[in-house]
């Protein structure tokens, strides 16, 4: 269970994190904050190129750094976008891979939650590497 204090935290510094956003072409500055259940704290900025299907999320961009030091399940992670957003398709699988029991918190760009749930709550039905076995 997260505490007010701790989701508000979370939300700060994903909302710090969008403001390193590079997006020149959408102007949508996209900031994440990941927790993994080590406790060790990861964030993320969308990344756009002009040949688009090359951008990069910023969600994608704290879990694929998570992971490339060694941590594969997360406690939660917070999305902030300028009007409390939530993350694409594409992220939701990449979510669903680490858990579908991950919290996801969605903030807008003045730092208020907007929604809450689950990995789980936002792609059911997921395809899960449990579905390869």
């Amino acid at each position: 269970m997260l505490t007010e204090q701790e989701k508000q935290a979370l939300i700060d510094l994903a909302n710090e994190a969008r403001r390193r956003a590079y997006a020149p072409y959408s102007n949508y500055q996209v900031g994440a904050a990941l927790r993994t259940k080590s406790g060790r704290l990861y964030t993320g900025c969308n990344v756009e190129n002009a040949a688009y299907p090359h951008s990069m999320c910023a969600e994608r961009v704290a879990i694929y750094k998570a992971v490339s030091d060694g941590e594969r399940e997360f406690d939660v992670i917070v999305v902030a976008t300028p009007n409390g957003g939530s993350p694409c398709g594409g992220c939701r699988q990449v979510m669903a891979e680490f858990g579908l029991d991950t919290i996801v918190l969605m903030a807008d760009g003045e730092g208020r939650l907007v929604q809450e749930t689950t990995v789980g709550g936002l792609l059911p039905f997921a395809f899960t590497p449990e579905r390869l076995k």
